[in-house]
């Protein structure tokens, strides 16, 4: 049987930054990841699909000791749009201070993975593809251990054990359940704690292609946070994407009439792929659909990909058992903002750092610290907006852009000068985030496990 110090299950980017940071401090790291195929890389990697887009100050919080390869980029952006069914908002700044020099960049998805792998793989760590793991046995009497079973056969035993496969959480669920005897892990499950996102490559004709800025559609298509985007690529590429919660029955919508993607004859939610249609329909109404051919050598497989996305308040981790929940597991995004390769990347790398230096205890406190902030604003803002329809996000950009003259820096507190409701929202907002203060966006707290 292979020992090793730190198992980490998942090569992703929270799993190879786990990986690479444990190697650093001289712990034997063993990284073990599935592995899928993708028509733009070679060979099988982790299924770490999203948006693939990068904010400024996202830059800070993922506090890599060297910059991102420009071969791993695809645009510099100044700003982003955000378009509401009579509204529209735009953005050129993040208003938060950041060292980067500009709104933020898009990047290629393979290209960041096998970067995060090389940099693991690098410092010592063993990254293992190509089969997963089927089991975890924890032995939590005396010094706890952990024996993983992959799918070909092979026994590792490790004393500690990081969980960084995804909000799939299918190990992470097998690990933690046993230590949580009140079934409350069940509110983690996939189906009842995530949102389904689908992209499609698409190349944009060229007097509609804008390489720098990002677009964002509210109040377009029903369900709670539910968007679409574009994304631009290289050339004239985009990503044009869409996400939405799991199981929405359209039955129960609520003005169906005042969604934009909606028809009167759909009988269930559209899929992902006839939304992406319509929205194509939507915003360049002058132009056919065959004007955005699909792309078909990007992405996962024939230039499409769906995914599932972490929109659950997160949780602490049963660090007594040797264990670290990070990354897209433990719940690092939220409906509202799916992007979470700076906070997978940050907690991977706190989590591997104190495996190896034998200091887990610490992990729930070092990783609030490091990301809280980010966590509880994403929290916060998701709970306000989960109700909202398309006349509510009609009324809150009309709001901002009262206050926000064009090119100007917007801070949140600016809302409070424009009235009642203005006033009403960043009070809500001052109240939500309070009433999470000092890890109460946890669901799952650290006493809550049994070990």
């Amino acid at each position: 049987m292979k020992r090793v110090d730190v198992a980490v299950v998942g090569g992703g980017p929270t799993g190879s930054s786990a990986g690479r940071a444990a190697a650093l401090e001289g712990a034997d790291a063993l990284i073990v990841e599935k592995g899928v195929p993708r028509a733009d890389r070679e060979g099988l990697g982790p299924d770490s699909t999203d948006a693939a887009g990068i904010l400024d100050y996202w830059v800070d919080i993922m506090d890599l000791d060297e910059p991102i390869p420009e071969h791993v980029k695809l645009r510099e952006l100044t700003g982003a749009d955000f378009l509401s069914p009579n509204e529209s908002l735009s953005l050129d700044s993040t208003g938060i201070d950041s060292s980067y020099p500009n709104f933020g960049f898009t990047f290629q998805r393979a290209r960041m993975d096998d970067w995060l792998r090389g940099r693991a793989e690098d410092a010592g760590a063993e990254y293992r593809v190509g089969t997963g793991v089927s089991d975890v046995d924890s032995d939590l009497t005396g010094r706890p251990s952990h024996t993983i079973t992959l799918r070909d056969g092979t026994e590792i035993e490790a004393e500690y054990l990081i969980l960084a496969d995804g909000p799939q959480r299918t190990i992470t669920g097998k690990v933690l359940d046993p230590l949580l005897p009140d079934g409350s892990f069940e509110r983690m499950a996939s189906t009842r704690a995530n949102h389904i996102a689908y992209q499609e490559y698409r190349e944009i004709p060229d007097e509609l292609f804008e390489p720098d800025r990002l677009k964002f559609w509210w109040g377009v298509m029903p369900g709670e946070t539910a968007y679409p985007w574009v994304f631009p690529n290289d050339g004239r590429v985009a990503r044009v994407g869409l996400t939405m919660p799991i199981g929405l029955d359209i039955d129960a919508v609520e003005d169906r009439d005042a969604y934009g993607l909606l028809r009167p004859e759909d009988e269930r939610v559209p899929s992902g792929s006839v939304y992406i249609e319509r929205l194509l329909e939507y915003a360049y109404p002058e132009y056919d659909l065959d004007d955005f051919p699909l792309v078909t050598d990007r992405g996962k497989r024939n230039g499409t990909e769906t995914y599932p996305i972490s929109s659950t308040r997160p949780i602490e981790s049963p660090t007594a058992a040797n264990v670290a929940v990070a990354g897209g597991a433990m719940g690092t995004t939220s409906a509202f903002h799916e992007g979470g390769d700076h906070v997978a990347i940050r907690s991977g790398k706190i989590a591997g750092r104190l495996a190896a230096l034998g200091a887990l205890r610490a992990y729930n406190g070092e990783w609030q610290r490091a990301i809280g902030e980010e966590v509880l604003r994403n929290v916060a803002i998701a709970e306000m907006v989960e109700e909202f329809g398309p006349g509510d996000w009609d009324r809150v950009f009309r709001l901002i852009n009262s206050v926000m003259p064009e090119g100007a820096r917007y801070a949140t507190r600016d809302v409070a000068l424009t009235g009642l409701y203005g006033l009403k929202l960043f009070l809500g907002y001052r109240w939500v985030k309070r009433r999470y203060r000092d890890g109460a966006y946890c669901q799952i707290r650290e006493d809550d496990y049994a070990v």
